[in-house]
Formats: C-alpha cells, structure tokens, sequence
C-alpha cells in the first residue's frame, strides 16, 4: 500500500512537471491571407478599418503607420506582443515585430502568442466578411 501511494504521488508530480513546463514553440505567422469581403471590390480604406475594428475588439493597440502598414501592440500583464500588419485589397499578413516577457529566441516563442495572433487572423476575417 505505501508503494502504491508513493507511485501515485511520483506520477502526480510528474504530470505536473510535463503540463507546467510546455516550451516554446515555432512563431506563428499569417502570410498571403485572402481579403474575402462578402462585394468583389473592397478599398484600401475600408480593409484598414476592418482590421482596425478586429485588432480593437481583441485589445491590441492598431496604428495605421502608412496606407498598407499597421503595427498592432497588445499587452497583457507584464507580456507585449508586437505585430506589422501589411494589407492590400487582396491579402494581409501578420508578421512577428517585437515582444516582450514572451521568450523569443529568435524562432520560438511562448505559445500563448501564437494563440493571440491567431484570435487575431479570425478577428480579421471576420470583420473583412462583413465589407
């Protein structure tokens, strides 16, 4: 019986260890992505807006840098991500700019970014649905 214990308790930490200890993974980015807007020919100012609308919604801070060019900023707690947005009337991308208190390496982050900018991408498309 006290072995028994004793592994049950060896498992528990273990499991513990593996669920706490998630590394971080490769940089998701969002590359090429067809602006689908529900009219065929959507303006450069109003694919702006709708990825502006997304970006507020979820909490980033959107800021138009030049017509094509956003660079969003969301924070949360002590973690920053930074992303440039480049858009046309036929696609946009989201690409990693900067962040902080995330342990980015250089190619890996942690995963909690990746599941921010893929909110996101949906966000994006979502509101790009509606033109």
């Amino acid at each position: 019986m006290r072995i028994t214990r004793w592994a049950a308790v060896v498992a528990s930490v273990l499991v513990l260890l593996a669920v706490g200890c998630r590394g971080n993974v490769p940089v998701y980015d969002v590359t090429g992505a067809p602006v689908a807007a529900s009219k065929a020919n959507p303006s450069l100012d109003e694919v702006s807006k709708a990825i502006l609308r997304a970006g507020a919604t979820l909490g980033w801070q959107m800021k138009e840098i030049k017509p094509g060019y956003l660079v969003g900023t969301l924070n949360i707690r002590k973690h920053v991500a930074v992303v440039d947005v480049n858009y046309s009337v036929k696609s946009y991308s989201i690409q990693y700019k900067d962040s902080t208190e995330l342990g980015y390496d250089g190619g890996n982050i942690h995963p909690n970014y990746n599941g921010w900018i893929q909110n996101l991408d949906k966000g994006i498309r979502a509101q790009l649905s509606t033109l």
